[in-house]
């Protein structure tokens, strides 16, 4: 890839929703790179969290192409996060009923009886999680680069990492790390009062 569409891709996924959903209306293909790169953890993270690891892939085409069909009916661009998990959680459900059908089927010719609900958060719940998580995300990505790799590096990844490799990789010194992160946690903080969170 070229400097040049990736400086526009990047530039855009500061975009608001509006104004990426008005692009992708228009065929802009850096603004739906953009559109599905803010929103793909968010689409992802729905079948982990119902334990579908397996087909999440699969839903996450599915709901890229249920909202690729369905962008022009969109009546309100800041309700698309709402959109997205809703139509997430009903895809989860149609392949877990798929499933369900598919081993009833098996257990019947065995003659044996397994149940097959399985647990799962309750959906208003697990909404309002994925909103809190998402919200967390565009949180993150308003702060400076160096912010926005320090929190990620020092909190998102398993395990954290030490301070003197994310000083290395920032091109910092290792004693500036703490004030550092409190910076960023502040405005993190900020970006998300701003926000209502």
């Amino acid at each position: 890839m070229t400097a040049a569409p990736k400086m526009q891709r990047e530039g855009k996924a500061s975009w608001s929703d509006d104004r990426l959903v008005a692009a992708c209306r228009k065929g802009d293909q850096q603004a739906w790179s953009a559109l599905i790169d803010k929103y793909k953890n968010l689409i992802f993270s729905i079948p982990i969290k119902l334990g579908l690891y397996d087909d999440a892939a699969d839903i996450f085409q599915a709901v890229c192409l249920d909202l690729l069909t369905d962008l022009p009916r969109l009546r309100e661009p800041r309700a698309l996060p709402k959109w997205l998990m809703q139509t997430c959680y009903h895809k989860c459900l149609q392949v877990r009923r798929r499933t369900e059908r598919h081993v009833q089927l098996i257990e019947e010719e065995n003659k044996e009886q397994v149940d097959t609900r399985g647990s799962s958060t309750p959906p208003g719940e697990m909404l309002l999680q994925l909103e809190k998580e998402q919200a967390v995300r565009n949180a993150l990505s308003e702060l400076s680069p160096r912010c926005e790799r320090m929190v990620r590096m020092l909190f998102f990844e398993t395990p954290p990492r030490p301070y003197e490799e994310v000083a290395k990789e920032l091109g910092i010194a290792t004693g500036s790390i703490g004030f550092i992160r409190g910076r960023c946690l502040v405005k993190l903080k900020q970006q998300l009062e701003n926000m209502g969170f």
